[in-house]
């Protein structure tokens, strides 16, 4: 039996969080660009919380905007699907499933443009989603009349200009537009490429004047682990106890942030969702929330990766079996991050409260996060995550941080590599090959033809950097001398006696 408006009327509600009859019955009032698994499982899951509560009472168009994939899976299930909530929460495993509602259809851009822009009549439309990746916020040259444009933002200004074409600038049929991608001022960035998207376009002056004054682009920053498909074994296990197959089937964490900056009353008031979980999160500034999830979760995921490979844990899962990986984890980011990235509008407590949450992440027993899959693009995550963390953490306690010593010495080893057969690098530990996936794996390739420079080399490149980091004092010295004990004595010990030197 497959999942669908008839099945849940047969479903057991107390295995599974079910939508009344009547959150069939409510209006479009989001369009959303993008069907991957993060919108389903933050700003859908919101929505469709809300919803249950009879609080947002809107329903979402999705629009999928990419070439690949298929669409027709979410019609045969009545665009219903299954979020697995599973994680841990103060030492206690949560597992909670839940039938979400919340979108009413899904159009393919590329096979039916014109259906997309009927949307654009709809008065009770409020808000646009979207989730395109980095690299879909960008401007490229294109035609807003082509059916479709190319580009993401050459799609979403077709869609307004159309709207525009019906409504004129009558009071409130202006949108707020929140992109999720992960950039920071990622709706200022979109208006910006829209602007100049529309000069491009010798669209009017009363259309560009509406744009910027009648719509209001809110910049977000989204934060939930979404692994996708549950595992064949686990997924299986749950269709058998909810008494229904389900393709569309996800599994997330329990933790869930979506902050939107926003101070207008007008987007407070629309963004009426927010009120039903404390995971939205809107404010007036929405850095501290940024600063914490690059810093304390995102910057020691990356100071860790290379010392966890290292070690020989294949998993996230796994190096958190281990009570020596624990502390150093623990003590990297309460002793070392927390403390240099306060200011006026971030506490202490507030930066230590959030690294508590992120062990939890770290914790969950139910995610598969492999450690080599964080180390993507290492060197560039190393410059925008870390970085900062160092220079500031020397400046402000005079002195250098051990453990982000020791993750430096870590990152340089684990780029040691040479070209494979198939033209990519390969680095090699207990006799076992892995990828370096990175854009500098060249550069470091060569670099290490002569290992007793390395350290010095690398840590000179401006380019790489931003910064002369053999600028710091001792710093250079300390990472070689760490580089050495990773080589000599191993990645276990380092861990295991990083407390001997703290």
């Amino acid at each position: 039996m497959k999942l669908s408006k008839q099945t849940i009327g047969h479903t057991d509600g107390g295995k599974v969080d079910l939508p009344s009859a009547a959150c069939f019955g409510y209006p479009e009032k989001v369009l959303q660009f993008g069907t991957g698994v993060l919108l389903r499982a933050l700003p859908d899951y919101f929505i469709d919380k809300a919803n249950k509560q009879g609080i947002f009472k809107g329903r979402i168009v999705v629009v999928k905007s990419t070439d690949g994939g298929d669409i027709s899976e979410f019609s045969r299930q009545d665009n219903l699907y299954t979020v697995c909530i599973r994680g841990t929460e103060n030492g206690e495993k949560i597992e909670e499933n839940i039938v979400n509602a919340s979108i009413s259809r899904v159009i393919s851009a590329k096979e039916d443009w014109n259906a997309v822009l009927a949307c654009a009549s709809n008065p009770q439309l409020q808000i646009i989603i979207s989730n395109t990746t980095e690299v879909g916020i960008v401007l490229v040259k294109d035609d807003i009349h082509s059916s479709p444009p190319v580009s993401f933002p050459g799609k979403l200004l077709s869609f307004l200009h159309k709207r525009f074409e019906i409504f004129g600038d009558e009071d409130n049929k202006g949108l707020v537009i929140i992109p999720t991608e992960l950039l920071p001022d990622n709706g200022k960035k979109l208006l910006s490429i829209l602007l100049e998207l529309a000069e491009q376009n010798r669209l009017s002056h009363q259309f560009i004047e509406w744009l910027n004054q009648k719509n209001f682009f809110c910049s977000s920053l989204v934060d939930r682990i979404v692994p996708g498909k549950l595992p064949p074994a686990d997924r299986e296990k749950t269709e058998s106890s909810l008494g229904y197959t389900d393709t569309l089937m996800i599994m997330s964490e329990n933790y869930r942030l979506w902050a939107v900056e926003a101070k207008d009353p007008k987007v407070i008031e629309v963004l009426s969702f927010s009120r039903a979980d404390p995971g939205v999160v809107i404010a007036p500034d929405i850095h501290i929330f940024r600063e914490l999830k690059l810093r304390l979760l995102n910057g020691s995921h990356t100071l860790s990766c290379g010392l966890a490979h290292l070690v020989g844990f294949v998993t996230v899962k796994d190096a958190m079996a281990d009570s020596d990986f624990v502390t150093y984890v623990k003590t990297l980011m309460l002793e070392e991050i927390a403390p240099v990235i306060t200011d006026r509008n971030l506490s202490l407590d507030m930066a230590r409260e959030f690294a508590g949450k992120v062990l939890d992440r770290y914790r969950n027993p139910f995610i598969e996060h492999r450690w080599l899959s964080i180390t993507m693009q290492y060197s560039s995550k190393m410059k925008m995550r870390d970085v900062p963390i160092l220079l500031s953490y020397v400046e402000r306690m005079e002195r250098l941080p051990k453990l982000i010593v020791l993750g430096w010495a870590a990152y340089i080893l684990f780029m040691r590599s040479e070209l494979g057969n198939d033209g990519q690098y390969y680095g090699e530990i207990n006799g076992k090959k892995y990828l370096v996936n990175d854009n500098q794996a060249a550069y470091y390739a060569a670099q290490w033809s002569d290992p007793a420079r390395v350290v010095e080399t690398v840590l000179s490149n401006e380019e790489l950097w931003g910064s002369d980091l053999t600028a710091l004092p001792g710093f250079t010295e300390a990472v070689n001398t760490q580089v050495l004990n990773l080589q000599n004595n191993g990645p276990k010990a380092a861990i295991k006696n990083f407390e001997k030197n703290y």
